[in-house]
Order: C-alpha cells, then sequence, then structure tokens
C-alpha cells in the first residue's frame, strides 16, 4: 500500500513539474522580448551620441534573444543595425556580411519594408568605395521596393543618396532629376534635413552648370532652412558650397567670409580632425585624448599629494569649492540668457508662422482664380468652336467639306479634354476628389468600356479579348464612375499604342476577406511597349515615352498621373511591366465590398427619345444672357432648332430689366459680362421672383466657385461647351415641372 502512494506521489509530482515549467516558459518569452526591446532602445541612444562601440554590443546581446526566441523579423533588423554602426567605425567588409545575412533573412520573411531599408545602407557603402554602378542598382531596388510598400517618405533619402552619386560622376543632369523627386517628397512629409541637404545639392549642380544665381539661390535656401533647424553638418557644408559659388563669380570677399565662417563653426583643432575622420575612428580618438587628460591630471594630484600637507589639500578644495560655485553661477546666467533668446525667438516664429498661413491661403486663392479665369476663357472659345462645328455638320456640307469640319471638331474635343485633365489633376493633388459608393455590375462595367473603346480598336485593326474569372461575382459596391475613369484610361492608350495587334482585359481575385474582394485588373497589349528608362516617370504629370511618341500618337501626358492618382484615392496599387517593341501590361489592384443582396440587373436596350416632343413648346419663352456676339448667336440657334422662342440681352443690368418685364420660364445666364456679373444679376432677380428657373451657362467650372454659384440662387448650372443631350434633359426638366437636382450644390 505504501509503494502505491509512493507512486502516486511521483506522478503529482511530474504533473506539477511539467506545469510549472511551461508557465516558466511562457513567461521567459515575455521577459527575454522585454530584455530585446531595452537592448534595441539603449543601443540606438548610444549610436545617436556616437557611442558606437557599446551600441554594437547591445545589438549582439540583442541578436542572440532574437534567436533564441525565434524572432525571425527582429534578427533581421538588428543585422541591418549592426552593419550601419560597423560602417560607421570603418569596419566595411564586416558591414557587408551583416547586411547579406539581413538581406537573407528579410527576403525569406517578405520584409519588404526593411529589405529597402538594408538595400539603401548597401548602396552607401558601394558608393563610398566608388563602386557606383552597384550602389545604384542597391538603390533602384531600394526605391522599388519603398513605392510597391507603399513608403514614399523614405524614398527621399534615396533619391538624394543617388543624387550624390551622379554629381560624383559629373551626370549633372541627372542628378538634377533625383534632386527635384527629393525636394518634392521632402516637403510633402516636413523632412527638413534632407530638403536642406538636397538644396545644397542643387546648389553645387548649378555652379557646375554656369547657373551661378541659380546655385546661390538653391545653396542659399538649404541654408535657412539647416540654421532654422540648428543641422550644424549642412550649415558647414552650405558655408563651403557658398565660398565656391562666389569665387566662381569673382566675388573674392564673400568667398573668404563663408570659408571663414566655415573654420569658425569648427571651433577647434579638434573638431577639424573629427570632421575629417569616420565617425567611429573620431570617437576613439576623443576618448584616447580624455583618458590621457585624466592621467596627467592623476599624475600631477599624486605628485602634489606626495610633497604637500593638511594645508595644500584644504588650499585645493577651496579652490575647488570656488571654482564649482563659479561655474554655476556662470551656468545660471547662460541658461536665464538661453530662456530669454529661446522665448523671443519663439515669439518671432510664431509671427512667421502667422505670415506664412496668410501668404498660403493668398497663394491658393489666387491659383483659383487664375484657374477660373483661364478655364473660362478658354472654354468661351471652345465653345463657339464646337457650336459652329456641329452646326455645319448638321447643315448637310459639301462632301469635301466633312473631313475638315471633322479635323475641326476633333481638336476642339481635344483641347476640351486637355482643359478638363488639368482641373482633374487639380483636385486630385487638392485631395478634393471625393468617393461616390453605389451598387454596380462590374462585369457590365467592363463590357460597356470595351464596347464603347472597340470602334477606335477597329481603326487600329487590333482586337480586345476579355476574360472575366469564372465564379467571380459581378455585383460590388464602389465608385463606378471612377474605376471607369481608370479603364478608359488605361484600355485607350493600349489601343492608341498598338496596331495590328491584340489587347487582353482581365480581371480576377487575388483575395478574399471579410466580404471585400481584392480585384486585379490587367490591360496587356503585344503594341510598341516603353523603354526601361521611361518606366519609372510613367505615371508623372506631362510624362509621356519620348518626344516622337508625343508627336505620332499625340495625348496631354495626364491620362496615367490622374489613373495613379485615382487608384490611390480607392486604396489601390497599380505596376507596370513593359518591353520595347514587345508590348506593356498595365496592372492595378483595388479593393472592392461585394453585394451579395444585389440582384443580377436585367439589360434592357434603352431607345433613345426626344424628350422636348412631348411638350407643348408654343408659350414656352426663353432669355438668353450673354455678352459674347458669336455665343448669342450659337444658344438661339441651338434653341430655335428645338422650336422655342428666345429673347437676348448682353448685360447683367439689361436681364433685370427684361425679367421685370416679361414672364420668362427660363433664364440662361452667362457668369463673366461687362457691368455687374451673372452672379449679381441673379441675386437681384431672386428679391422679386423666388420660381424664375435661372441656369448658369458659364465657362466656369472650378468646384472652389460652385457654392458661389448656389448662394447666389441659381437652379443648376450647364457648363460650356455642352452636350447636346445634357442640355436637352436640363431644359426638359425645367419646363416640365420636375425637380430640379443639381450635381453641383446640392
Amino acid at each position: 500500500m505504501s509503494l502505491i502512494k509512493y507512486y502516486i506521489f511521483v506522478f503529482l509530482a511530474c504533473f506539477c513539474s511539467l506545469i510549472f515549467a511551461q508557465q516558466d516558459s511562457d513567461e521567459d518569452k515575455d521577459m527575454l522580448a522585454l530584455k530585446l526591446q531595452n537592448h534595441l532602445e539603449q543601443a540606438k541612444l548610444e549610436s545617436n551620441r556616437g557611442d558606437y562601440y557599446n551600441a554594437k554590443d547591445n545589438l549582439n546581446k540583442a541578436l542572440v534573444i532574437a534567436e533564441k526566441i525565434d524572432d525571425k523579423s527582429n534578427q533581421g533588423t538588428i543585422h541591418t543595425k549592426i552593419a550601419k554602426v560597423q560602417f560607421l567605425v570603418n569596419e566595411e567588409s564586416q558591414a557587408k556580411i551583416s547586411l547579406n545575412k539581413a538581406i537573407q533573412i528579410q527576403r525569406e520573411n517578405n520584409d519588404y519594408g526593411n529589405l529597402a531599408v538594408t538595400y539603401n545602407i548597401k548602396g552607401v557603402i558601394h558608393s563610398t568605395q566608388e563602386e557606383y554602378k552597384k550602389a545604384l542598382e542597391y538603390y533602384n531596388s531600394a526605391k522599388n521596393l519603398f513605392e510597391q510598400e507603399g513608403l514614399e517618405a523614405y524614398i527621399s533619402e534615396v533619391t538624394l543618396n543617388e543624387a550624390k552619386i551622379y554629381i560624383a560622376q559629373k551626370r549633372y543632369e541627372e542628378a538634377k532629376s533625383e534632386l527635384e523627386k527629393t525636394i518634392l517628397i521632402a516637403k510633402k512629409h516636413d523632412q527638413k534635413r534632407r530638403l536642406s541637404s538636397a538644396l545644397i545639392q542643387s546648389g553645387k549642380i548649378y555652379s557646375e552648370l554656369n547657373n551661378l544665381k541659380m546655385a546661390l539661390s538653391q545653396t542659399e535656401e538649404g541654408l535657412a532652412i539647416a540654421q532654422s533647424q540648428k543641422i550644424i553638418e549642412n550649415v558647414n557644408e552650405a558655408f563651403l558650397t557658398l565660398s565656391a559659388i562666389h569665387e566662381k563669380n569673382g566675388d573674392y570677399k564673400n568667398s573668404h567670409s563663408y570659408i571663414k565662417k566655415h573654420i569658425q563653426l569648427s571651433d577647434s583643432i579638434l573638431n577639424v580632425k573629427r570632421a575629417n575622420l569616420a565617425p567611429g575612428i573620431s570617437s576613439q580618438y576623443i576618448n584616447n585624448y580624455k583618458d590621457a587628460e585624466n592621467a596627467q591630471l592623476k599624475a600631477q594630484i599624486d605628485e602634489v599629494s606626495a610633497e604637500t600637507a593638511f594645508s595644500k589639500i584644504t588650499t585645493i578644495l577651496s579652490i575647488a569649492l570656488i571654482t564649482i560655485l563659479s561655474l554655476l553661477t556662470l551656468s545660471l546666467y547662460k541658461n536665464n540668457n538661453i530662456r530669454l533668446n529661446t522665448n523671443t525667438m519663439l515669439h518671432k516664429k510664431n509671427d512667421e508662422l502667422i505670415v506664412a498661413k496668410e501668404k498660403a491661403e493668398l497663394a491658393s486663392k489666387t491659383k483659383a482664380n487664375f484657374l477660373s479665369t483661364v478655364t473660362h476663357e478658354l472654354r468661351t472659345p471652345l465653345y463657339a468652336v464646337t457650336g459652329l462645328t456641329n452646326m455645319l455638320l448638321d447643315e448637310d456640307p459639301k462632301e469635301h467639306q466633312i473631313p475638315h469640319l471633322k479635323s475641326l471638331k476633333f481638336s476642339g474635343d481635344y483641347l476640351l479634354t486637355f482643359i478638363n485633365d488639368i482641373l482633374q489633376i487639380n483636385k486630385i493633388e487638392a485631395n478634393k476628389v471625393e468617393l461616390d459608393p453605389e451598387n454596380f455590375n462590374l462585369k457590365n462595367k467592363l463590357e460597356n468600356v470595351i464596347s464603347a473603346l472597340s470602334n477606335s480598336a477597329n481603326d487600329q485593326d487590333t482586337t480586345i479579348h476579355f476574360d472575366y474569372e469564372e465564379g467571380l461575382p459581378e455585383s460590388f459596391i464602389g465608385d463606378q464612375l471612377k474605376i471607369s475613369q481608370i479603364l478608359i484610361n488605361l484600355l485607350g492608350n493600349a489601343i492608341k499604342f498598338t496596331k495590328d495587334g491584340d489587347i487582353w482585359v482581365r480581371t480576377y481575385k487575388t483575395d478574399v476577406k471579410d466580404n471585400v474582394y481584392n480585384l486585379r485588373f490587367e490591360i496587356e497589349d503585344n503594341g510598341i511597349g516603353i523603354t526601361k528608362e521611361k518606366q519609372d516617370q510613367m505615371f508623372d504629370s506631362f510624362s509621356q515615352g519620348s518626344v516622337q511618341i508625343n508627336r505620332k500618337y499625340g495625348g496631354t501626358g495626364l491620362g496615367l498621373s490622374i489613373v495613379k492618382g485615382l487608384i490611390q484615392i480607392l486604396k489601390g496599387k497599380i505596376y507596370l511591366k513593359s518591353e520595347l517593341g514587345k508590348g506593356s501590361t498595365f496592372v492595378f489592384e483595388i479593393p472592392l465590398e461585394y453585394d451579395k443582396n444585389a440582384e443580377k440587373p436585367q439589360v434592357e436596350e434603352v431607345k433613345k427619345v426626344n424628350k422636348m416632343e412631348s411638350l407643348d413648346l408654343s408659350n414656352v419663352k426663353i432669355l438668353i444672357v450673354e455678352d459674347n456676339k458669336i455665343n448669342q448667336m450659337i444658344t438661339k440657334k441651338i434653341l430655335n432648332k428645338m422650336n422655342l422662342y428666345c429673347d437676348v440681352v448682353d448685360n447683367g443690368e439689361a436681364a433685370v430689366e427684361q425679367v421685370k418685364e416679361v414672364a420668362y420660364d427660363v433664364v440662361l445666364m452667362d457668369i463673366h459680362m461687362p457691368g455687374i456679373s451673372g452672379l449679381e444679376a441673379t441675386k437681384i432677380i431672386r428679391t422679386f421672383d423666388k420660381e424664375l428657373t435661372i441656369f448658369a451657362l458659364t465657362a466656369v467650372t472650378l468646384e472652389d466657385k460652385m457654392h458661389e454659384f448656389g448662394e447666389a440662387g441659381f437652379d443648376d448650372i450647364i457648363s460650356k461647351p455642352f452636350k447636346q443631350e445634357d442640355f436637352e434633359d436640363k431644359l426638359h426638366a425645367a419646363l416640365s415641372g420636375e425637380k430640379i437636382i443639381s450635381s453641383f450644390f446640392n
């Protein structure tokens, strides 16, 4: 019996020890993770203050823990940090080994963001060894990964590093291009250090290109930012650069002044030596210097102690006490001065910020007014061009005149498209594009876009193939208008650059999560293709393959920039694969919510009906308010063709008087006119007639101005040049008594 009790006791003891061991294991893992983070933070602090060897020691300890708990993500990151420290202390060979380890781990772990950081550091190491070709390859890989992961803020450091290589190779135009990208990204993400450095490097380039005025401007701007942010190394570099520029310009007085400032900034021979040594060696030099100084002081103290008595010690202690008190007094005095200067500087900066804010608001208002004026002045004559062309085409022109009239119509439509593209780009850059989600049939949408562009494809003897993944739902919730714009731009581009070939449009899912489908769209062609050099710039505004392509195929160079902006708004990504002479494939991915409750819409044939024929137009009176004689004639002819009677006046004052005397059904009011504007005239009319339908027939399309039309009392806006169907729909709604719903300000 006692033996059975013994076995039971042993079993219970083993079971308990197993449970406690498991708990201890979990606690140990959490504790090790905390220790790992502590080592990383300590290493960061030590690295920032130049204590690279202790930083490296902490990183090695962190690596041991990361390997122990199998933390792959931190293993890759730590190898990268170790490599950076090794590079700073001149251990470049060891740094390369550490970077290769980091790359291997990050690739296996699909850690593309940190892999891009590692590539950038490897590029820097190759650059310092003047292995420029390898360095550029790593920079390019880093840049592509940052773009893929949506880490735009990190790209500025890579483009700045690329620019420095191009400067070293005297490839100044390429360097200038990379610096322009750096400056744009740095401004967007408020990266003062990189912006300052990029401007100073830009100054060097302009100096080499003998544009000394621009060189001074760029370098001085970079210096101002560096001084305001207390970035000492950039200030020092700017002084040297300005000295060289002034010397080149023959201004030896200023050149001498800036080189003197550079020397003064170094402050001592020790700092000059430190600036010329690698960071790790510099730190070691200072530590050795201090150790030697401490040893010398210790020897002096020992010597004094050996030959003096109690009175000598008392004297030394008294002197030390007086020195400490003096230093404390001086420190308090300096701190007080610093506090006063800081307060003064803060007040000054606050005033500067207020002025800058007012300037930015004024610039924004000026830009809005400029765009409003330019679009109005362009659309007004375009209204005449397109209106007269359509009228002439409708009046049975001679056969030999038809090609000329069609060419004129094409040119007018092209200009209108260009204006609309500029306005669209402006809206995207100002973050004023809003999503309008609704239920729609994706497959039908794709088929409609392909059908709409099929005639253009037939003109090119090109066949469009459509592939919609089997089993993929058709009803989704999303902004179908923006998706249509993207598809029309990409498919239109493919048609334009593909003759006697094929185009494939494919749609399939890549992922499904919580009823949200991540959909991939591919538009592939076997057309002329795009060179490797041009592919990185294809999504920039006004960018095209080449001058020859622009001449041959036309286009504004805005389509792909609009596509990229719209895809980003839809929270998607776009990629390009292309080979010159073999074709291109544009791939974009967007998330769309599946609407499982939606019924499959029935496709019905829609017959075009002239709505105006159902109305009695015999007593309808319309007033045209327009100062441009040609536009008066065009609008009147359009209305007469619709069997509508109309009066015409050419200014706002006459419009007000005419409305008082005659009972009109509709007023078509221009905005920019001599005397009072259309806005003011409408406000006056609304004081005595609230019910009259007033349309703004205007070339102003800037959305910043739309609220003014609503406040003035307009029922809706008809933008010039307008489509005949849209014009008829709005008139029909007004004359039939339907409620007018404006898409502009309701």
